[in-house]
């Protein structure tokens, strides 16, 4: 039996999800409910859950408070937020599943097959600590591969490629990584860390950009001479990013 924890400042949002895993798991078992920081922590410590859904937004603090105040790290952890995108920014950054209200049950679903494929401890840990240590500006994300997750220095990271649902890294290295997700998802993660989307197949790092090329949209050649078309929508905007690069 999986003992779930949910801490959420809204009865509405408990009661839907409570009735959610009781209606759709019969392995599931919610040990117990908190409305705010302080019995949400007393609430872990004695029932010791396998899985935390934790709110973002408290009237007491945020979720990211709790988890500093937990004497071990080895949680797992669904976030639950209604608006919270720097929030939700930071904690995709550790790869973290989240949960959006009102939860949907078919994401809710989702979420829990992604807790089943559970990650070592050890990874666990590393996960969690760097959500910690990037919660306010991340600079690092989790790359989901096939044996755990690789963690890249967004600054290490020239250029990505988007490849249907798929997303190929290349670093600044010479290193490929191919994850399963598409490139919107990154754009949003890599917002405000320098990066523009030139095309609707390609992300930039402008740190590596060596040389504009005009024409109807031009192109872009990076540091290690890659050559990238720029839509002609984004060539304007482009253009802006790389006159304000650094100032």
């Amino acid at each position: 039996m999986i003992k779930v924890a949910i801490i959420d400042d809204e009865q509405d949002s408990r009661n839907t999800l409570r009735l959610y895993l009781n209606e759709l798991y019969q392995d599931i078992e919610v040990a117990g409910e908190a409305d705010d920081l302080e019995t949400g922590l007393a609430l872990i410590k004695s029932t010791n859950p396998d899985l935390v859904f934790l709110d973002i937004n408290m009237p007491d603090g945020s979720g990211f408070d709790l988890l500093e105040r937990l004497p071990h790290k080895n949680i797992n952890v669904i976030f639950v937020t209604a608006y919270d995108q720097h929030a939700i920014r930071a904690f995709r950054y550790s790869a973290i599943d989240f949960l959006l209200k009102p939860v949907d049950p078919e994401m809710l679903v989702k979420a829990i097959e992604k807790f089943r494929k559970k990650v070592d401890f050890s990874s666990l840990q590393q996960r969690l600590m760097t959500l910690l240590a990037n919660k306010n500006t991340p600079k690092k994300i989790a790359l989901p591969t096939t044996g755990g997750y690789k963690f890249v220095l967004a600054e290490n990271i020239r250029h990505c490629v988007s490849e249907g649902n798929y997303t190929t890294f290349f670093l600044y290295n010479g290193e490929k990584i191919l994850v399963c997700y598409p490139l919107k998802e990154y754009e949003e993660l890599l917002e405000g860390d320098n990066f523009y989307r030139v095309h609707q197949s390609h992300l930039i790092h402008l740190k590596y950009v060596k040389e504009y090329k005009k024409g109807e949209g031009g192109s872009v050649i990076l540091d290690d001479n890659t050559e990238i078309q720029i839509a002609r929508r984004r060539k304007e905007g482009f253009l802006s990013a790389m006159m304000n690069y650094g100032s």
